[in-house]
């Protein structure tokens, strides 16, 4: 009687420190996942204030160029209605994507302004070229982290255990903030 006492009180004992051992696990597993999660939502808050700064400044230089180059419609119009779809984008992956057009539309806008040298001497437009170029600095540096942020809480998705825990609670993989197709092949200057 008492050596089945003993014996059923070791392994209710066992069952205990496994079931503890087990709880700290999915616990600890769990508060990560969201700790990386929130993580993710933050270096893309940071992302999201330099798009918008960068947002803010497109009229003022679209004005100033539409002065000059009158006969340049096309490339206005095209950073204009970019510009709208990034106002427009709803979801991380739709901002990414009308981001990276807005980013493609400039560039043409700036290649265009070569061909003007009295708008290059503007000193309206130099400033706003300025604080563009330093919005886009900024932008990049906050793309890089949140890249940075997306690869580690992604890498923490998929690695075992820890992947039983986030399929089991729902968390879903992070987007990267990549760079366009365009991107890869260097615009063309002419003078």
């Amino acid at each position: 009687m008492k050596r089945g006492t003993i014996i059923l009180l070791v392994v209710l004992g066992l069952l205990v420190i496994i079931g503890m051992s087990l709880y700290g696990f999915v616990k600890g597993s769990y508060n990560a996942l969201v700790s990386g999660d929130e993580g993710v939502k933050g270096a893309w808050a940071q992302v999201e204030t330099q798009l918008q700064r960068r947002y803010d400044l497109i009229p003022n230089l679209v004005e100033t160029v539409k002065g000059y180059a009158t006969h340049e419609r096309e490339v206005l119009t095209q950073v204009t209605e970019a510009r709208a779809r990034v106002g427009g984008s709803a979801t991380i992956e739709d901002k990414i994507s009308s981001n990276n057009q807005l980013s493609a539309a400039l560039s043409r806008l700036l290649m265009v302004v070569e061909s003007y040298p009295n708008l290059k001497a503007n000193e309206n437009f130099v400033r706003l070229q300025d604080e563009l170029a330093g919005t886009e600095n900024r932008l990049a540096v906050e793309r890089r982290r949140y890249n940075e942020t997306v690869q580690l809480y992604n890498v923490m998705l998929r690695q075992f255990p820890r992947n039983l825990i986030a399929n089991m609670f729902g968390f879903q993989r992070a987007a990267f903030f990549e760079a366009p197709g365009e991107a890869k092949t260097a615009p063309k200057v002419e003078f």
